[in-house]
């Protein structure tokens, strides 16, 4: 019996939606030569992450295994995939494989973090392929919200694994390829060992539709509409943008693209040819020549980002263009699980400005970029794995997929980030487990999630803050009171008094009692002072602010 295995093993994007990075490897036990597919970002929100501003997987098993690592393939350019790919570089330093468009976007991605943009190498689609230690791996086409997305097709001598990496079935996406069944019916033709599987809409029971099937409603909705349109929806999702910008054009408006992502993803689709025909576009600046009814715009924030360009608009301007009462706001996207705050924010701004929003409750203006339910099993009947291993989605999407699996007779497992799976024999079995964790991106540092600086600042945001300022002189004896600054907590109490002077009086009162061993002591002094400081705030206001305690001495 062989000593070499073949094994699986998630780092993000297992029992998550977004933040992917899943690692293969092949060898004997300990000494698998890996590579890792996809490394992406998921974002931070203000009630559990404050400040942050992009959460990446902790890699910090691959980093110690970074001798191991062969490369790195990327199936496609959204930022749960590839977004951590120039952050996390540094400290794997292998070559990156894309297709040519997802290979545009890394290379500006590096660039821009320093590193070299030739690290990023263009691979053809299937039935071209890499080899990478004992891998054997080809790119796939799939049909997906953004051009050129692949599954992977990754060979090695334990079998054939397909990594789908995010996909829908549309036979007519209009920017990019179809999904082409007898493709993958030639794939599963030399056995499939694992199907490692998109699960995000597995509980949706009716078919996929077609993103062709938009530019008729989206024309006449533009068509019908009076003084200025805009639209949004993700950057990412070039056909999409290219329809809205059709149903412009058509209904004799000039078209402007509002925020940097829009203008890059565009930028990039039509330097590496997947996007051609897209119609001519004017610069913010121009659009104040043209009136108000001629004039669309397209632009980021689908999702209710603060900073892109809907959320702007919705405040009041945006690189000098407005919308009034009787404008178009249309919302050509889904709201992804936990952004519904920020979109419903955005939503009633431009009600109270008087602007009408069209959102996608109708289902005219978008469709999905996942498979369906049917779609899922379509792709079962297609390859016909000898295991499953579903992936991208909540726990509850993994466990409904491996369910949906076993009753087709497939042998399926639910995979969550940390599992080290065996994928050499006839079921998936677990091996080992990994600690996995985030990093976060705040500012111009990581660090990670267990590291106590965001849960600080969350106890700060919940509970306000104090410093406590003592003097000793050269006998270690108060020299004057103390005093107290106060951030985030109201100006008085429960005793009418200003909080700080009720603070100040309790601490000056402890600093007169105190005996010489505590005074001499400042860790003894400042745990004391820290908790009359807490104590004194609780019995005024009802909290126990974060106290910082400075102990300041004559020598």
């Amino acid at each position: 019996m062989s000593s070499e295995r073949l094994i699986y093993l998630p780092l993000g994007g297992a029992g998550e939606i977004g933040m992917n990075a899943y690692v293969y490897g092949y060898g004997p036990q300990g000494k698998e030569r890996l590579v890792l597919v996809d490394l992406g970002v998921t974002f931070p929100d203000m009630d559990t992450t404050p400040g942050v501003d992009l959460i990446m997987p902790d890699i910090t098993w691959l980093k110690q295994r970074a001798d191991r690592l062969e490369g790195i393939f990327i199936t496609h350019g959204h930022e749960d995939h590839i977004g951590a790919i120039a952050h996390m570089y540094g400290h794997l330093n292998v070559p990156v494989y894309a297709r040519a468009f997802t290979a545009n976007l890394a290379r500006r991605k590096m660039e821009e973090a320093g590193h070299d943009p030739a690290n990023v190498h263009t691979v053809q689609a299937w039935p071209e392929v890499t080899r990478l230690g004992p891998f054997t791996i080809g790119v796939a086409p799939m049909s997906h919200s953004i051009p050129e997305s692949g599954g992977l097709v990754i060979d090695s001598p334990a079998g054939r694994v397909v990594h789908t990496g995010d996909f829908k079935l549309d036979a007519n996406p209009l920017v990019g390829e179809p999904f082409d069944p007898e493709m993958w019916a030639q794939i599963a033709g030399d056995g499939v060992q694992a199907l490692v599987c998109d699960s995000t809409n597995v509980f949706s029971q009716h078919p996929g539709r077609s993103e062709s099937e938009l530019p008729e409603e989206i024309t006449k909705l533009f068509a019908e509409a009076k003084g200025l349109v805009a639209a949004t929806t993700f950057a990412s999702n070039v056909a999409r943008v290219k329809t809205l910008a059709v149903a412009a054009e058509k209904a004799g408006r000039s078209v402007v693209l509002l925020g940097r992502a829009m203008r890059r993803m565009i930028e990039a689709a039509v330097e590496t040819g997947v996007l051609t025909e897209f119609p001519k576009t004017i610069s913010p600046e121009d659009a104040a020549n043209v009136p108000r009814d001629n004039l669309m715009l397209i632009t980021t924030g689908s999702q209710g980002e603060r900073r892109a360009a809907s959320a702007q608009l919705a405040r009041g301007k945006y690189r000098g263009l407005e919308l009034k009462e009787g404008d178009l706001f249309l919302f050509s996207s889904k709201t992804i699980p936990g952004n519904e705050k920020g979109v419903i924010r955005i939503i009633n701004q431009f009600s109270e400005m008087g602007v009408d929003v069209v959102d996608d409750s109708s289902g005219l203006y978008h469709v999905s970029g996942h498979a369906n339910r049917p779609d899922l099993e379509e792709v079962h009947r297609l390859l016909k794995p000898k295991m499953l291993i579903p992936m991208h989605g909540e726990h509850r999407h993994l466990r409904q997929h491996a369910r949906l699996g076993e009753e087709k007779g497939i042998a399926s497992a639910v995979v969550v980030n940390g599992m080290m799976m065996d994928l050499t024999g006839d079921v998936p079995k677990v091996t080992e487990w990994i600690e996995t964790g985030r990093t976060y991106l705040d500012g111009t540092v990581k660090y990670g999630a267990m590291d106590g600086i965001v849960r600080d600042r969350i106890r700060m945001a919940l509970n306000g803050h104090v410093l406590v300022t003592v003097i000793l002189d050269e006998e270690d004896e108060p020299l004057g009171e103390p005093w107290c600054d106060v951030k985030g907590l109201p100006e008085t109490g429960t005793s009418n008094a200003a909080l700080v002077e009720v603070m100040e009086e309790d601490l000056n009162q402890f600093l007169m009692r105190a005996g010489a061993k505590t005074l001499r002591d400042d860790d003894k002094l400042e745990q004391e002072l820290r908790r009359i400081a807490r104590q004194s705030a609780f019995s005024e206001i009802g909290k126990k602010p974060e106290v910082t305690v400075v102990v300041s001495r004559m020598r």
